[in-house]
């Protein structure tokens, strides 16, 4: 007959003493007194959070050239907005801001 193990000590006694570690909190690139706006909570600087409605087709070919590049999609799109921008600032001249309401 076969006795039973004991595993009363837990795995500090398998491990031995260890050092506590104290938690540190997470690092974000922002900190909240720089933060304005919460869909800035994490980002870097210069960025936001945006949500957009985008066509599914093309969605997809973002996605694979994210994929294929081996980038990120928010790198991708940021990529084609600037040359959007270029684009359209060499054929209209500089965008004016928005007016304030």
């Amino acid at each position: 007959m076969k006795s039973k193990k004991d595993f009363t000590g837990g795995l500090s006694s398998l491990l031995g003493e260890t050092p506590q570690l104290e938690a540190k909190p997470a690092i974000l690139p922002k900190t909240v007194k720089e933060i304005t706006k919460t869909s800035q909570i994490g980002t870097k600087e210069e960025e936001t959070r945006a949500t957009f409605i985008v066509n599914e087709g093309m969605l997809e070919k973002i996605k694979a050239i994210a994929y294929w590049e081996r980038l990120q999609i928010k790198d991708v799109i940021s990529t084609a907005f600037s040359e959007y921008l270029a684009s359209y600032e060499k054929k209209n001249g500089p965008i004016q801001s928005i007016p304030k309401k």
